[in-house]
């Protein structure tokens, strides 16, 4: 394997994709015959969040379903911040980039007359949710363009590589540096090429509590920043309301689609305690449904799905995912309500980029949830987030595709080599006070306590992959210090209602981050360094 990393270093003519979930590998094969390296730390569809996706994919294509009707529901869940060309854009394209899907093999469920089957998910006006056996649209996604990947000749991929940092010359990327994924002490590589896509998916296993894989760390985004790129809405990270609580980690998940065919939401005493809370009960926004769950969990009430009623003994065959993770844990969900927590699921924040999916850094794109396109504002809409993904990964494709990109004129310097042993300690407590500090209800002494944290295993940690774990939880933990209000997935129990003027995205740099961390260490006044309202 190292000699076919150094053989790689010599073709300059490569388009770079960090990151084998599905926006890394719709890129490439929507980039083919142009030569395309994909890099993934974990075999193909073991470390993507993708694999693990049990809803579907939000597409307007029923029958009296509408891409402006999709569109407005997401502006409508997103709290103020969706940026409405972009989610009206992405709604238009779902049907062409569902028959991509279809065209590498995916088996989407289809009704009696042969027409595209469609769910409804929460805060969804219509049925609109494509999906692959119930419960099953990520594993047959990523297992269909995992297949495509391999027949395609144009497309190399180099498996158990993680990239610890991107390389810059003259303000533009120039490469990666690499590492064998699992060994702080191997010798670093580096990979020369003028176009990087990052892919590299979410932050969730930031924290204690989560339904990602250990992969999402947050790699992409932090490598990014500290290249110099803008950071956008890093303080909304949406808790899924109900993951399975049974100590696994990452813990499975009970999908929303549950409660859209009719499962409920009970507390130890039997009741719907969401009914209270807001008018769709169990059907709200991930945001409220979540304040709800950990409510009642935190006034010793417990949480459960109940799903007996409306699925009863049609569970496994509807949800088989689900009732598998259930009966391993002991818990008959036909008959048994099933105990859940709220847990980090998808983070809103990320990346800035355009409608191409370029980023501020010359030669470098971000697709998937390691990037923030305007489309989730402070609260994804359930289903988008696959969307998103593919629709973006065909944009950056078409992007490259027309694209004059120069060869590097040499190997790109490395930017670090030195690298220490992973502390177990400190990544636990890095993943604990994300949770306990920055999780589904924060306030500000909280914050300010996790930013002064996370920015000291920052600026002091010897190894690599937790220097790059603190420098997200920085960016996520200091804007939502100096976001002082409530919006979206974001609450804030000291500034628990919106403020209109607030109602704008956040762009941000790592620099800012730092000079927040500094003045909360220097106990500053109120008006401490903030982030760029744009």
């Amino acid at each position: 394997m190292p000699s076919r990393l150094h053989d790689l270093t010599r073709r300059t003519d490569d388009v770079v994709i960090v990151g084998g979930g599905l926006a890394g590998l719709f890129c490439a094969l929507k980039l083919a015959p142009r030569p395309v390296t994909v890099i993934s730390a974990a075999p193909l569809g073991q470390g993507a969040s993708t694999a693990w996706a049990q809803g579907g994919i939000a597409a307007a294509v029923a029958e009296g379903d509408s891409a402006e009707a999709h569109a407005t529901d997401t502006i409508a869940v997103g709290a103020g911040l969706v940026d409405e060309a972009v989610a009206l854009g992405l709604a238009r394209e779902a049907g062409a980039r569902i028959h991509d899907l279809l065209h590498y093999g995916v088996p989407f469920d289809r009704d009696l007359e042969g027409k595209l089957a469609v769910a409804r998910e929460a805060a969804h006006s219509a049925r609109r949710i494509v999906h692959v056996r119930g419960d099953m649209a990520g594993k047959a996604i990523m297992s269909a363009l995992i297949e495509a990947v391999r027949r395609t000749p144009s497309i190399r991929v180099i498996e158990g590589y993680a990239a610890e940092a991107l390389l810059t010359e003259d303000g533009a990327v120039a490469g990666l540096q690499l590492r064998k994924a699992g060994d702080a002490f191997a010798n670093p590589v580096n990979i020369a090429s003028r176009a990087v896509v990052l892919a590299t998916g979410g932050i969730g296993h930031l924290y204690a509590v989560t339904t990602n894989p250990a992969e999402a760390s947050g790699l992409g985004l932090a490598i990014a920043a500290r290249a110099g790129a803008v950071i956008a809405d890093p303080e909304f990270v949406q808790f899924h309301p109900t993951a399975i609580m049974v100590g696994r980690d990452p813990a499975p998940l009970a999908t929303e689609a549950l409660r859209g065919e009719g499962a409920t939401l009970i507390n130890d005493r039997g009741e719907r305690f969401m009914l209270a809370r807001h008018p769709l009960a169990e059907l709200a926004p991930r945001d409220i449904v979540a304040r709800g769950v950990f409510a009642e969990i935190a006034a010793g009430h417990g949480a459960f799905l109940d799903a007996r009623d409306a699925l009863g003994t049609q569970f496994a065959e509807k949800f088989p995912s689900v009732y598998a993770s259930c009966m391993a844990a002991g818990i008959d969900p036909a008959r048994q309500p099933i105990p859940v927590a709220p847990a980090a699921h998808y983070h809103m924040g990320g990346i800035s980029v355009d409608i191409h999916g370029r980023t501020s850094l010359k030669g470098l794109w971000a697709g998937g949830e390691v990037s923030s396109t305007g489309a989730h504002g402070a609260n994804r809409l359930a289903s988008n987030s696959l969307l998103e993904a593919v629709v973006y990964a065909a944009r950056i494709a078409e992007d490259i595709s027309g694209s004059s990109i120069a060869a590097p004129a040499r190997s790109p310097l490395a930017s670090m080599s030195r690298n220490s042993a992973m502390p177990a300690l400190s990544e636990a407590n890095l993943r604990a006070m994300m949770t306990s500090h920055v999780g589904v209800i924060r306030d500000g002494d909280r914050l300010a306590e996790a930013v002064r944290s996370f920015a000291a295993i920052e600026r002091d940690t010897g190894n690599v992959d937790l220097r790059n774990m603190a420098t997200t939880a920085l960016l996520v933990a200091s804007s939502a210090w100096a976001r002082r209000e409530s919006r979206g997935a974001h609450y804030r129990s000291d500034c628990p209602t919106e403020k209109p003027a607030l109602a704008h995205r956040t762009m941000t740099t790592l620099a800012t981050a730092r000079e927040i961390a500094a003045s909360l260490n220097e106990r500053a006044p109120a008006r401490t360094a903030q982030p760029m309202i744009a």
